[in-house]
């Protein structure tokens, strides 16, 4: 069995998808967040949901993930990405805190110990401060004042430690210290990588990122002075185009799937081995995202329009089966 180690996902759903596909995972496998895995991205909800409902998957909390638990009992304000967040969430918001809120602040693997932030040296996991072991800006204060030089060279545990929360390298490659510190996060929601690790062989494994997303939805949100987008009703005709979008993207998976599954070796693939197969072929864009919600058994008329967004769109793909 194995454990596929994420960092920093923050709300960027299709690249987590697409490193799920890459590291070619079986059933039984497990899948771990690092944390911070909500805000600035297009698909926090999605991304909330798929560690909340999914079998074998897990995550800590982030210092983002905090912020919304401590918001809910008024000790602190959310800043902007938490804002945005909540509009993403709607009616569902308290009941994602809820969730959030209860999530562990570390967890010690057979082969390493996983936290979102930092490790005070010294100290036993259970005796480690929250805001240190989170990475909040407490925790950097209290670094800061405590120690010289970065956490990561005071660490001497008997496990190797794994991390989240900051791009030690600013760049799309994870930062490992002398083969015991692993830094996974490698700002996906910024242009660069999602990066995983996987356990027990501490294989790395990364997929690009779609672009700065963090700064495209900033500007779908954020916009003091403009008002906001009109919200576009869905006609009795438009639903109609929605259904045929629906049956549309079922046929082509399954043209797809039929296709795959008549490759010599396609049936002796794992599960996600299989996905990776079927994202290659079936390409990028609105129907192949369509396609893929198809292939997972997730799709239906009212995820297809949550993906299509407006008729206009929908009538687009129908007419020229992007």
């Amino acid at each position: 069995m194995q454990t596929l180690v994420i960092g920093d996902i923050h709300g960027c759903y299709f690249e987590l998808q697409a490193l799920l596909d890459k590291a070619g995972l079986s059933d039984g496998d497990t899948i771990i967040s690092l944390g911070d895995f909500v805000d600035r991205g297009p698909e926090t909800p999605q991304a909330l949901d798929f560690f909340r409902h999914t079998p074998n998957a897990r995550a800590l909390m982030g210092n983002h993930e905090r912020k919304h638990a401590r918001a809910a009992r008024h000790e602190v304000k959310l800043a902007i990405s938490q804002h945005i967040s909540r509009q993403q969430f709607g009616e569902h918001y308290q009941d994602a805190v809820s969730w959030i809120s209860g999530l562990p602040l570390f967890l010690e693997l057979p082969e390493a110990i996983l936290v979102h932030g930092y490790l005070e040296p010294g100290l036993p996991l259970d005796e480690q401060n929250p805001s240190v072991v989170c990475g909040t800006m407490g925790g950097d204060k209290i670094l800061r004042e405590h120690y010289e030089r970065p956490w990561y060279e005071y660490e001497h545990g008997e496990k190797p430690v794994i991390v989240g929360h900051h791009n030690y390298t600013d760049s799309d490659q994870p930062f490992i210290y002398q083969g015991r510190i692993f830094g996974l996060d490698t700002d996906c929601v910024h242009g660069k990588t999602l990066t995983g690790l996987l356990l027990p062989s501490f294989k790395i494994v990364s997929v690009p990122s779609r672009g700065d997303l963090w700064r495209q939805v900033r500007r779908t949100y954020n916009k003091p002075h403009s008002p906001p987008k009109p919200v576009i009703p869905w006609t009795t005709q438009d639903e109609l185009l929605l259904d045929k979008l629906v049956e549309q993207a079922r046929s082509a998976n399954q043209t797809l799937l039929t296709r795959l599954q008549q490759e010599p070796g396609f049936s002796k693939l794992t599960p996600r081995q299989q996905g990776k197969r079927y994202t290659e072929n079936a390409g990028t864009g609105i129907f192949a995202s369509l396609m893929q919600l198809a292939r997972l058994g997730r799709l239906d008329a009212e995820s297809a329009r949550k993906i299509a967004k407006e008729p206009d769109i929908a009538r687009k793909l129908l007419g020229n089966g992007e």
